[in-house]
């Protein structure tokens, strides 16, 4: 296919940006006029896909919207109702659906997520924390200009600094951030093991609108999208979660269960997650960490489960493979290619190293961002069954080790093999490692369309 009008899609669609810090700011809007004359303002320092020739920016913007946001920026009701329907509910009135019960209810979010309705994201991603201020500032000068929003939640966001440089670490220790797939048309530099297996082995870029409204999916369909036409193409949909790490709980229920485990700590971790630390496949290698392997991109991604059925090298239960099963189903990988999202976000709290004294109740885990066309499809199936359900992986009700909403009961199998390296082994009892803090559904618009909601131009007929 040609290449994608890059102009017209927001920027944070089409490339992590790897900046270091960022702040997520939420609006509410008042009044719908004022609110799209705010929205007018915005349209030309909206970060686009456009590529930078001259470096990085000292900071991006982006804007999404929730459903409740387009209604108070008064769309008609005919391109309202159009929305998919996940999205017209929003994520709080999805949580029975995606097992955000128990601890992961929404009456224990975040106090901006129980109370108000959120309207509108905008996202700021900087180079230093002087430049996330300055945008910031400059933001709120805006909002205080044409008092089109009220900004009713923050969240700061930074990568985990380690002896002074970013790092790609979350909180429990493992580099994160291999796995966002390629999609035709956008240009990114890719690696093996990113987009979708081809029957030789080899790995291709997945269709355009497994990402974007207005392409063909994998299906050779359009994904489902609002009216008028111009309004969805080139647009996306996010779901925005706050997920806060219990890091004492974690590293004392590994302490305690790895005092049984003939691997040991290391490897017991390794094992819950499918990586090693260093972000080294255990699929490539079970026994320990390889830096050739996870600092070489034609490696730390390309692989399959196909050839270890039983779980013996990488746990059928582990993390990455039930979050990307690869060809682990059969049928081709076919059914994988469907269920693929790309990710954004980055973590949020003090780092604490291993070693240095950790509470569970200090604010700190990991703003996961998804995107995807169409939510139901992609996030919310793979939160559903594969993470909050094992029953694809013949696992029956267990749930994800690490992101598994488990409340002290969940149960995580390490197959193993027969050798003193490698033993079978169960951990029971698992507790939340990770708890849900609050987020919704939003819609990214693209370039056309933000102009068009902006200048009130919106006709479904």
């Amino acid at each position: 296919m040609s290449k994608l009008n890059a102009t017209d899609i927001q920027g944070f669609v089409l490339r992590g940006y790897n900046l270091p810090v960022a702040r997520y700011l939420f609006l509410q809007f008042e009044d719908a006029q004022r609110a799209r004359s705010l929205i007018v303002r915005l349209l030309h320092k909206v970060t686009t896909g456009q590529k930078w020739d001259a470096g990085k920016p000292a900071s991006t913007l982006n804007i999404a919207f929730t459903h409740l946001g387009l209604v108070a920026l008064d769309l008609p009701d005919a391109t309202l109702l159009t929305f998919p329907v996940e999205f017209q509910q929003g994520m709080k009135k999805r949580a029975a659906i995606i097992g955000d019960t128990g601890l992961n209810s929404p009456e224990h979010w975040d106090e901006c997520w129980r109370t108000c309705p959120i309207h509108a994201w905008i996202g700021v991603n900087a180079q230093s924390s002087q430049a996330l201020d300055a945008a910031s500032a400059d933001l709120k000068t805006l909002l205080e200009e044409t008092d089109g929003a009220t900004i009713v939640g923050s969240q700061d966001a930074a990568a985990v600094v380690i002896d002074g440089k970013p790092t790609t670490r979350e909180h429990f220790g493992f580099i994160d951030g291999f796995g966002n797939p390629d999609y035709l048309g956008v240009e990114r530099s890719s690696q093996p093991g990113q987009g979708k297996l081809m029957p030789d082995g080899s790995w291709a870029p997945l269709a355009t609108g497994e990402l974007l409204l207005g392409y063909a999916d994998e299906a050779g369909e359009l994904p489902v999208a609002p009216v008028p036409h111009l309004l969805a193409s080139n647009g996306t949909f996010m779901v925005y979660r706050k997920l806060h790490q219990n890091l004492a709980t974690f590293r004392a229920y590994l302490e305690e269960h790895a005092a049984n485990y003939g691997g040991g700590k290391e490897k017991l971790a390794a094992k819950f997650i499918g990586r090693w630390q260093d972000g080294t496949p255990i699929e490539l290698s079970p026994d320990r960490s390889d830096p050739s392997i996870a600092q070489d991109p034609t490696r730390s991604t390309n692989f399959t489960f196909g050839a270890d059925p039983g779980g013996t090298r990488c746990p059928i239960g582990a993390h990455v493979r039930r979050v990307h099963p690869r060809d682990a189903f059969g049928f081709a990988s076919k059914l994988i290619d469907r269920r693929r999202i790309t990710r954004r976000g980055l973590p949020y709290g003090r780092f604490a190293a291993e070693g240095e004294p950790a509470t569970d109740e200090e604010d700190r885990g990991v703003i996961f961002m998804a995107l995807n066309a169409n939510i139901s499809r992609q996030f919310e199936f793979v939160q559903q069954q594969w993470i909050e359900y094992g029953n694809d992986a013949h696992l029956g009700n267990e749930k994800d080790p690490l992101m598994g909403n488990h409340g002290g009961n969940g149960r995580f199998i390490v197959q193993g093999d027969t050798t003193p390296i490698n033993p079978p082994f169960i951990c029971g009892n698992l507790p939340n490692f990770v708890e849900l803090r609050g987020g919704d559904y939003f819609f990214l618009p693209s370039i056309t369309a933000l102009g068009m909601i902006a200048m009130g131009l919106v006709d479904p007929r």
